[in-house]
C-alpha cells in the first residue's frame, strides 16, 4: 500500500516562469501539486471519507474502505477534462502573471490546442474559480453605485447589436484616501429589489453604506445597514469627488474591458468578466505573482465542476474576445 501525499511537507509555489517550469516539469509533478492541495492532511476518499489507500497505475487512487476509484481532479473544475493538468497550470500561470490575462486565441496558440472553444472553456472555467467560495462580504465604509458597460445584444452581431448593461459596484472605503475590496454584480434594472438584493449580498450587515440618493437603495436602513445617501446635486461637488471609489472602479472596469474585450461581451460572459477584473483589482497590491497561481489553484479545487457548452452564438469570436 502507498501511502498518501506527506501531510507534513511545506506547500510552496514557484515565484518566476523559471521556477515554474522546474517545479511543473510533466504531468506528474502537476498531479502530485494538486493532491497536496486537496488532500493537505492526506488522502480523503469523497464517497466513505476514509483515510486509507493506494495509488494505481493509472494515477488514481483505490480508497481501502470501499474500494472507490478516486482521481484528483473529480468535483474540480478539472473533473472530465481531457486537457492535461499541465497545460491547465501553464494556463493558470499565464492567467495569473499577466496584467491583462490573456485571450483564449492566444492561450490556443500557446499550448497547441486543437480549437479556440477549448482555449475559451477553459478560460471560463478558470474564472469560476475567481469566486472563492464562502468568501467574506465587505465591511466598514462601503461605498455603492451603479455604472452602465458596454457589450452586445446576446446572440446579435452588426448594427443594432450594441447594449449597456448595468453593473452595481461595492468598494471597501480605507483611510486616507484608499480602497479596499470590491465586488461586482449585473443587474437587469435599478429597482430596490435588485439594488438592495446586491447589497446584501455584497456587505455585512452593521457596515456604513454610501449611496446617492436614488430611491432604490431606500429600505437599506431596515436591513441592518447605516445607510448614508448622498444628494449628488445638492453637494457642490463634481460625482467623481463626493463618491471616489466607485467612479475609480468604474473607470478601471471600463477601461480593461475596452482595451481586453474590446467592447463587445455579450450578458452571458459578463459576470465572469466580472469576476476576473475583481479578483485582479482585490489582489493589485500583491508583489508575489507565484501566491496568484496559488490561490487560483486552491479555488479550483474546492469549485464544483461546470459543463460549459457554449453555442456558436454564446461563443465570442477570437479576433477580439479574451
Amino acid at each position: 500500500m502507498v501511502d498518501a501525499p506527506n501531510a507534513s511537507d511545506q506547500l510552496d509555489y514557484p515565484g518566476t516562469w523559471q521556477q515554474f517550469r522546474v517545479w511543473f516539469p510533466d504531468e506528474r509533478s502537476c498531479v502530485a501539486y494538486l493532491e497536496r492541495l486537496r488532500w493537505p492532511t492526506g488522502f480523503r476518499c469523497p464517497g466513505c471519507a476514509g483515510e486509507k489507500g493506494w495509488r494505481l497505475d493509472d494515477g488514481f487512487w483505490a480508497c481501502s474502505g470501499c474500494a472507490r476509484k478516486v482521481s484528483v481532479t473529480a468535483g474540480t473544475i478539472f473533473d472530465r477534462s481531457r486537457v492535461p493538468l499541465a497545460d491547465w497550470f501553464t494556463a493558470i500561470w499565464l492567467m495569473t502573471n499577466q496584467k491583462y490575462g490573456i485571450s483564449a486565441l492566444g492561450l490556443q496558440r500557446l499550448l497547441g490546442l486543437g480549437s479556440y472553444r477549448t482555449a475559451w472553456t477553459m478560460l471560463r472555467k478558470l474564472r469560476s474559480a475567481m469566486v472563492r467560495p464562502a468568501r467574506e462580504r465587505l465591511s466598514g465604509t462601503v461605498e455603492v453605485d451603479e455604472s452602465y458597460v458596454g457589450g452586445i445584444a446576446q446572440g446579435r452581431r452588426g448594427r443594432g447589436a450594441e447594449r449597456k448593461f448595468i453593473v452595481v459596484i461595492a468598494v471597501e472605503l480605507h483611510d486616507p484616501k484608499g480602497f479596499g475590496r470590491i465586488r461586482l454584480r449585473r443587474v437587469e434594472d435599478v429597482s430596490s429589489a435588485s439594488l438592495v438584493r446586491f447589497i446584501e449580498y455584497a456587505v455585512e450587515p452593521g457596515s456604513e453604506v454610501r449611496t446617492d440618493a436614488w430611491k432604490g437603495y431606500n429600505g437599506l436602513s431596515r436591513r441592518n445597514y447605516r445607510h448614508q445617501a448622498i444628494n449628488l446635486s445638492a453637494s457642490g461637488d463634481p460625482a467623481h469627488v463626493v463618491m471616489p471609489g466607485v467612479h475609480k472602479v468604474a473607470a478601471l472596469l471600463k477601461r480593461w474591458m475596452m482595451g481586453t474585450h474590446q467592447g463587445s461581451v455579450t450578458a452571458a460572459h459578463l459576470d465572469a468578466y466580472l469576476d476576473e477584473f475583481a479578483f485582479r483589482f482585490n489582489r493589485r497590491k500583491s508583489r508575489r505573482r507565484g501566491m496568484l497561481f496559488y490561490r487560483l489553484l486552491q479555488n479550483a479545487v474546492v469549485t464544483k465542476p461546470s459543463r460549459y457548452r457554449p453555442s456558436r452564438a454564446n461563443l465570442p469570436t477570437g479576433k477580439h474576445n479574451r
